[in-house]
């Protein structure tokens, strides 16, 4: 498997992940790892199109666990993926939006173990196999709703448990490029989606849908993993839609 690109992405039966999931799988030579709760079920994503070389493995991570991480690992090893070439942190949680004041703490506690403490286990666990590429690169799907600089402006204390436990993954995904100086860690804000999620925040603006298309969010979002480099691109939280970098 050495000669194969691996990816490993999480989050993949909906939305941006299983969007990511299709475009890398018409990438030749590209092994895809995708996590979903179940991965003896999505016989759909299983059949998706594959260029030559290219194929996709699931294996069963529900994020809330503390041991599946390393169980999945373990099935990765068992498959002959010998290494771990880019890993896409983007499964998340966003719980029922509403005032600070009056919100329910069980909603924060439950986004933070989606949206934080889970990328972390993910991290322990894939860590020796992001050492053994030769270009090891971690992306974390954020929100602008994690920017503390533009809390204010996006209104986003009323999207707290999502904020804040992004915020988290921010932090933990700085930390990460600071500790390892031969790997490539970043946030991005992907744009307002189109996906079930997106769709749901859109309408909380007096939009109809999201603006941005899933189409358009893969491209960019591959497109920004492809040019990243330790220098120019580890450490921050970019907003692929414009290129610009959002304030943490």
């Amino acid at each position: 498997m050495s000669s194969s690109t691996v990816v490993l992405i999480t989050g993949v039966s909906k939305g941006i992940g299983k969007a990511l999931v299709e475009e890398y799988l018409l990438r030749p030579n590209c092994t895809v790892i995708g996590t979903v709760r179940d991965s003896t079920k999505y016989d759909e994503l299983k059949s998706s199109p594959t260029a030559d070389g290219s194929r996709l493995l699931l294996v069963s991570i529900e994020n809330t666990s503390q041991s599946d991480p390393a169980k999945a690992v373990e099935e990765i090893n068992a498959a002959g993926i010998d290494h771990v070439d880019i890993v896409i942190a983007n499964a998340g949680l966003s719980p029922t939006p509403g005032p600070l004041d009056t919100y329910d703490i069980q909603d924060i506690m439950d986004a933070f173990t989606i949206n934080t403490a889970s990328p972390i286990l993910l991290f322990q666990a894939v860590k020796p196999l992001l050492e053994k590429s030769r270009a090891p690169k971690w992306l974390s799907i954020s929100s602008g709703a994690a920017s503390i600089g533009k809390l204010e402006v996006h209104g986003a204390h009323f999207v707290s448990a999502y904020g804040i436990s992004k915020a988290g993954l921010n932090f933990f995904t700085v930390a990460v490029h600071a500790a390892n100086p031969n790997l490539i860690a970043f946030a991005i804000h992907p744009g307002l989606v189109q996906t079930e999620m997106g769709n749901q925040g859109a309408r909380m603006q007096g939009l109809e849908k999201a603006p941005v298309t899933l189409k358009e969010c893969t491209t960019k979002t591959m497109a920004v993993l492809d040019n990243a480099t330790r220098k120019t691109t580890s450490g921050k939280f970019i907003n692929i839609i414009d290129g610009t970098e959002f304030p943490w």
